[in-house]
């Protein structure tokens, strides 16, 4: 029988949808030429580490024309078929190069070829004394009873918990359960900054090493946290997206954090959703997923109420922690103190003097987001972006948060050559600034992407917080999502109307769960807490809405409103994204996709646009986009499966770029 000499190989970097043919020489070992291998082959003039999906002895192309691979890499698998399956269903599922996922599953140094070996194994645990696990109110046990229930078989569990309300102690008594079967437990947040205190917290409790993967780490740190899920070695791994695809031959139990957050969702390159792959991994491995938080996205509550996933209720804070009190503050016709009002600053000095700490949200970095002449009226514009630059007065920058130049600050008008600069509206730098001069006394710290952008950073402020040498905490998102701050009693949104309008359908709810979640930090333990709502528009719907009746039944309004406008979830979207220095080509391009889908269109899919993007210009390029929608996830699969492969010929010499984005999450 003739063995299998044609080796079917995926290559990073290449965007090609089918595997590439490569010839196995004379002299290699055809037993060690399994799926999973890495393999270096000759590409072009260079050379490539590719992956070996498949061996067979017959080629579509001449056997003469193929060439030799040139090394394997591997003599074992360092993927297995389960593993594999998975990856063909995410490029199939997203149009997206067989190359590239199977890149993304792998950390750089295996990409880039280097051996897979552990080289530091890390240190034995020692027992700090291990904590014992909390009695469970009944809500808790019941979550963990059902999901106990359900080990070795796949089902989608969604922990719809108000905040404080012991989510972690469910997670961990599970993840407790599925070690002492010596199973493997991932454990995905959206957030680097949510991996200091999980780990912790996960340290404290589990006698067992805990491996973590997140972008901060280094190369080699990710490839053993890789090596030592892949190999059997470690059972409990946390980390951010990224970890997602780690193979985990025993995988028990798979658990989102927040797994309503956007940062689930690449935005770049290859745009996949860690919650959705998270849930189909656990279908192909026969293992249960537990969703968890405090704002479920609305497509997990559809999916509730479709049967899909099982709910599981926590609706009361643990222990004797109480919900906060809310208070809306109208600040129409009040006089601020750089964005702060008389009322929330005399609320503040009483809670300090209670020796409590206080959070103060504002979604917005630096000093101020705007630089204008109060003269002649000019604004200081990003000349690659439609964008104002924003005023970094620490560093005396103008900064464009969206490409990233950077300008001097300066002092004179460049069109009426006025000393008359003002700054307008408030970024953290600058409400930094002012709660410096008002409270003197005390110790403010600011989180934000600025602040915390130097390596320990963060750990290092998280810490300075909890042993209670800060009692101002100013930041942005950071501070949103999951945070324990168990002397915080007092928290405020600045700035609750810049979340209020917007041209993305998806922004009322992400205001709620901001709302919702930033409130959640408020009063966690025996300590009462109390919000305060910054705004103008004190009567808007959502607010009133929100306030009177709580999250989930916003939610359940804000689903009947996307039912009857069709839009996600009951509908299904593909947006395609185009951009270049030239502002006709990605339009024409975007058309030209679009007169094409038209003639292979046979389930009537909504085919809108092209139009420009929300932001038309960014960074140098002009930006379009075109939506494909249809009421049925089958009917725009079928038309994406016909129109993406000839989308690259409508784009000769590459004078485009462009991406497609399924089920996207922000239409920007």
């Amino acid at each position: 029988m003739t063995k299998a000499r044609i080796c079917h190989v995926a290559i990073p970097s290449v965007p090609f949808f089918d595997v590439f043919d490569y010839l196995a020489a004379e002299d290699d070992d055809l037993e060690s030429l399994t799926a999973g291998i890495r393999l270096e082959v000759p590409f072009g003039k260079r050379t490539k580490i590719a992956f070996l999906m498949a061996t067979s002895v017959e080629s579509h192309y001449p056997l003469e024309k193929l060439k030799p691979i040139l090394r394997i890499i591997d003599n074992k698998p360092l993927v297995s078929e389960l593993d594999l399956q998975l990856l063909h269903w995410v490029s199939r599922y997203y149009h997206h190069p067989i190359g590239e996922v199977m890149s993304a599953a792998f950390p750089v140094a295996l990409r880039q070829g280097k051996e897979a070996v552990i080289k530091k194994m890390p240190a034995t645990r020692q027992e700090e004394q291990i904590s014992r696990p909390i009695i469970c109110n009944s809500a808790q046990q019941h979550a963990v009873d059902k999901v106990t229930d359900t080990l070795g078989q796949f089902g989608v569990f969604l922990l719809d918990g108000v905040t404080g309300s012991g989510k972690t102690e469910v997670y961990m008594q599970l993840i407790q359960t599925v070690l002492d079967k010596n199973q493997q437990v991932l454990v995905l947040v959206p957030e680097i900054t949510l991996t200091p205190q999980l780990q912790e917290r996960f340290e404290a409790r589990f006698n067992t090493f805990i491996a973590i993967s997140h972008s901060k780490l280094t190369d080699t740190q990710r490839k053993n946290a890789w090596l030592l899920m892949q190999s059997g070695e470690c059972l409990l791994l946390l980390g951010t997206r990224s970890a997602l695809f780690t193979p985990m031959p025993r995988l028990g139990l798979i658990i989102l954090d927040e797994e309503h957050d956007s940062s689930f969702k690449q935005q770049e390159g290859f745009r996949f959703s860690a919650r959705d792959v998270a849930i189909m991994r656990g279908k192909f491995a026969h293992v249960p997923v537990l969703l968890g938080s405090a704002t479920p996205s609305l497509e997990s509550l559809y999916n509730v109420k479709q049967a899909r996933y099982h709910h599981l209720p926590l609706p009361e804070r643990a222990g004797s922690a109480l919900p906060p009190v809310v208070e809306i503050i109208d600040i129409r016709q009040q006089k601020l103190q750089e964005g702060l009002s008389p009322i929330l600053l005399n609320e503040m000095h009483l809670t300090l003097a209670r020796n409590e700490q206080v959070l103060l949200f504002l979604n917005r970095r630096g000093f101020a987001p705007t630089l204008m002449c109060n003269e002649c009226g000019w604004v200081a514009r990003c000349v690659h972006c439609d964008a104002n630059l924003v005023i970094h007065r620490h560093k005396s920058l103008l900064r464009c948060h969206h490409c990233g130049t950077e300008h001097r600050l300066i002092n004179t008008c460049p069109v009426c050559q006025a000393h008359n600069l003002v700054s307008v509206g408030l970024g953290t730098e600058r409400i930094e600034s002012v709660l410096g001069r008002l409270f003197a006394e005390k110790t403010v710290i600011r989180l934000d992407r600025d602040s915390t952008s130097h390596k320990g950073s963060l750990e290092a402020y998280l810490a300075q917080i909890h042993a209670g040498e800060a009692h101002i905490i100013l930041g942005t998102q950071l501070l949103a999502k999951g945070h324990h701050f168990p002397n915080v009693t007092l928290v405020a949104i600045l700035d609750v109307d810049s979340g209020l309008f917007s041209t993305d359908f998806h922004s009322g709810e992400k205001l709620a769960q901001l709302i919702v979640q930033v409130s959640g930090r408020a009063g966690r333990e025996q300590k009462q807490g109390k919000v305060m709502l910054q705004t103008r528009q004190p009567a808007h719907p959502l607010l009133v809405e929100l306030l009177r009746d709580g999250y989930s039944q916003f939610a359940a309004l804000a689903l009947q409103e996307r039912e009857m406008a069709k839009l996600p979830p009951f509908s299904y979207q593909a947006l395609l994204r185009a951009h270049s220095e030239n502002e006709a080509l990605p339009v024409n391009f975007l058309q030209s996709v679009a007169d094409l889908a038209q003639t292979l269109n046979e389930f009537k899919v909504q085919i809108l646009g092209p139009i420009p993007a929300p932001m038309a210009r960014r960074a140098g390029q002009y930006r379009y986009q075109l939506l494909l929608q249809h009421d049925n996830r089958n009917g725009l699969h079928h038309l994406l499966r016909q129109l993406v492969p000839h989308i690259g010929g409508l784009n000769p010499r590459q004078k485009v770029r462009w991406s497609i984005d399924v089920d996207p999450v922000d239409l920007y």
